[in-house]
């Protein structure tokens, strides 16, 4: 299995560019701060997961990474909450990508409670 067949990745990545997307509406003055913080912010949860999974075979180097991904996940809804109070993203638009970002969180805390499902070794 690569890291990319991973649902935790695939959901993260779909989160990444629904953000992106989502995120080209936001006013310019918003550029380098909301918007660049955001958008790395949920991206940084899959290049993290990318990460982990390469150290899969060192339990706490696994599971330090996914704590990684755990917090990049939290930023990213800080964000959204910001991008809602805003008036940057609808009500419905923030509920669809919070929901999104809380199953992500889901799948990251199952990976790391279960480390030796992923092919991390017991030591």
């Amino acid at each position: 299995m690569k890291f990319q067949d991973l649902l935790a990745y695939k959901k993260g990545f779909d989160l990444g560019m629904k953000i992106l997307d989502v995120s080209k509406s936001f006013p310019k003055e918003e550029t380098y701060s909301l918007t660049d913080q955001i958008r790395r912010s949920s991206r940084s949860v899959c290049a993290n997961m990318a990460e982990a999974y390469r150290k899969r075979l060192y339990p706490k180097h696994f599971i330090s990474k996914l704590t990684d991904c755990d917090a990049e996940n939290s930023e990213t809804q800080t964000w959204l909450e910001f991008a809602l109070a805003c008036d940057y993203i609808s009500q419905e638009q923030f509920n669809e990508l919070t929901d999104q970002s809380l199953e992500i969180g889901k799948l990251i805390n199952y990976m790391i409670r279960n480390p030796e499902k992923f092919g991390s070794q017991k030591i």
